[in-house]
């Protein structure tokens, strides 16, 4: 398990210090557009992927001994680190998935209204083809993991992992659109760059982090 102190929130701020302090001191007239848009990639890409850590670390609390649970390989900590964080991991990331893979597939089968201006190939009914993939695969996985008990609770989960998924989608064509780009980058044939693949877990993880935290304080037991 990645060693965690709980001390994300603190580099990220200073961080966001020396990169306003840098501005503020260049050369020439620094503009305030440059300052938010400089402190919202550092918040977007440097503080919201933070919480896919807290999630995976700092839930802690011993997951319920399943199956899977007893059986989780030595090499990767043994049933000791078959906790919360990682069962809540697991189900987050395969919700994101199946999101994204059920809007593809219903897009192309049934799509007929666009969804927004912003990305044009997203319609509605990929959007709830995707929603209903995305509250299975969480209710399934819950069931598997015996993690959340309720169904209610396992239902809530995978409602908000895609609404984190659009969100976090969407977010990144307003950026790429405002940029004149198709792409994020070219770093990955054919995909374009790394952020054209992880825009859909940006705003997830903390999302995913705060439902535990907030309205599972039983850890879902």
């Amino acid at each position: 398990m990645v060693r965690y102190f709980g001390q994300i929130d603190v580099s990220v701020t200073s961080a966001a210090f020396i990169v306003a302090m840098a501005l503020l001191l260049q050369r020439g007239n620094p503009r305030f557009a440059q300052l938010s848009s400089t402190m919202f990639g550092l918040f977007y890409v440097g503080y919201l992927p933070c919480f896919w850590v807290k999630l995976r670390c700092g839930l802690a609390a011993p997951a319920l001994n399943t199956r899977i649970g007893s059986a989780w390989p030595v090499l990767l900590g043994g049933q000791a680190h078959w906790t919360v964080g990682l069962v809540a991991t697991l189900i987050s990331v395969s919700s994101i998935i199946a999101a994204d893979t059920f809007a593809f597939v219903g897009g192309k089968a049934f799509g007929r209204t666009q969804l927004t201006s912003i990305s044009p190939k997203k319609t509605w009914e990929g959007t709830i083809v995707g929603l209903g993939g995305c509250i299975a695969t969480s209710v399934a996985l819950s069931r598997i993991f015996l993690w959340p008990t309720s169904l209610l609770s396992a239902i809530a989960f995978g409602f908000l992992n895609f609404v984190g998924s659009v969100f976090g989608d969407l977010t990144e064509s307003m950026i790429k659109r405002d940029a004149g780009v198709k792409d994020s980058g070219s770093l990955i044939p054919g995909h374009g760059g790394i952020l054209d693949r992880v825009d859909s877990y940006i705003f997830t993880g903390a999302l995913a982090y705060s439902f535990v935290k907030t309205f599972l304080p039983l850890y879902g037991v």
